[in-house]
């Protein structure tokens, strides 16, 4: 095994009614609270009025930020923090999916800040200091409610960039299954492919660390077994439950521990569909990792192999690919470029993006050569 150092400091408030603690814990980080949330669904759901009854009954000073998008942008990022700077927050409150919490990470360092938080990402500032964030999370699929990262768009750019720092992580996560039933089947869908695809790269990590493969395995089957289930049930608590906790998981840095940082050259092909196509994220990851798996199937045969036999049973890279994306395909999360209406003539595009990028593996790297073939391999 690789050395390594564990440290996660969010505290994970797991299971149905855990928001009559909300308040409290909220209240213990000041008064000025800065209320971020996406496009309105909370309202429908109820949930938007049970955060305001828990703050309110703190007597906490709210404001308020929505609209957040499902990709977010630094536009919104750099808005957020103006009105956090104005209102001189003590803490931010984020209720959403990973788009929203995402974006309060960005927000809670670039508050504090004198200059766009788009910096931090484009590495050519540092965070010296964050507002606390207490999350709320609607959505099982990215994780971000459990880990120090955030990925922030740019469509001036055409940049999607992702950034860690230790102060990014949630000082505390609120995880209540009932406030994910509302979720449609596409979007449950693609947050299943996103918790796997988190398990999955942290595995293409280097080092060897048997502990942590079982980990990503288990991690991996729970998404297969219990996924399409839920999505034919999508009112089922227990089964919501089950995904969230896996999502949570699968990126918290439990499958990290003992190799090097895993590789996230699957997440950088996503992120460039998205921001030419604004492809929701768990969609792309669908088409690009069956694609990477046959083009990595002779530099990392044996790996590959041992993952399908744990997870599929398979026998060989090809088997992996195939069974991988059979499974995508049964939770009806695509797994062609046509799928989400991108054809061939928008390949030079993508390259050209791929390119400007610099989109490739933390430890299997891609080539020029190696984007015209994965643009082959998620078109045919």
């Amino acid at each position: 095994m690789e050395n390594f150092i564990a440290y996660n400091p969010t505290i994970l408030h797991f299971g149905r009614d855990v928001l009559k603690d909300l308040g409290s814990v909220v209240a213990s980080y000041g008064k000025r609270v800065l209320f971020v949330y996406g496009k309105g669904s909370i309202k429908e759901t109820g949930l938007y009025e049970t955060v305001i009854s828990q703050l309110e009954k703190e007597k906490l000073r709210i404001y308020e930020y929505s609209g957040i998008r499902p990709n977010p942008v630094i536009e919104d990022v750099d808005s957020a923090s103006a009105l956090g700077k104005l209102k001189d927050i003590d803490c931010i409150v984020a209720v959403g999916g990973g788009s929203v919490i995402d974006s309060a990470k960005a927000i809670s360092i670039g508050t504090p800040a004198f200059h766009s938080a788009w910096d931090f990402f484009t590495g050519k500032a540092k965070p010296k200091e964050a507002i606390p964030v207490i999350a709320v999370l609607t959505l099982a699929a990215t994780g971000t409610e459990m880990n120090k990262f955030a990925v922030i768009q740019n469509n001036r750019s055409k940049n999607k960039i992702g950034y860690g720092h230790d102060l990014m992580y949630p000082k505390h996560s609120f995880l209540d299954p009932q406030y994910t039933v509302s979720v449609p089947q596409n979007y449950t869908s693609f947050g299943i492919t996103d918790l796997i695809a988190h398990a999955l790269e942290n595995y293409f990590g280097k080092g060897e660390a048997s502990l942590p493969d079982r980990f990503v395995y288990s991690i991996v089957h729970e998404a297969i077994n219990y996924g399409p289930e839920l999505l034919t049930d999508l009112s089922n608590v227990e089964l919501r439950g089950k995904i969230m906790y896996a999502a949570t998981m699968a990126l918290n840095g439990l499958t990290m521990h003992g190799r090097t940082y895993g590789d996230w050259g699957v997440h950088g092909i996503g992120h460039v569909l998205s921001v030419l196509y604004d492809v929701p994220h768990g969609a792309s990851l669908s088409i690009a990792y069956p694609a990477w798996i046959r083009l990595m199937s002779d530099r990392i045969p044996e790996r590959i192999t041992e993952l399908g036999k744990e997870i599929f049973g398979a026998d060989s890279p090809e088997d992996t690919a195939k069974k991988l994306e059979a499974f995508f395909s049964k939770t009806e999360s695509p797994v062609r470029l046509s799928q989400v209406g991108i054809d061939n003539s928008k390949h030079q595009l993508i390259r050209d993006t791929l390119s400007k990028n610099k989109v490739s593996g933390m430890n299997h790297q891609l080539s020029e050569a190696d984007y015209d073939k994965l643009l082959e391999l998620m078109s045919v």
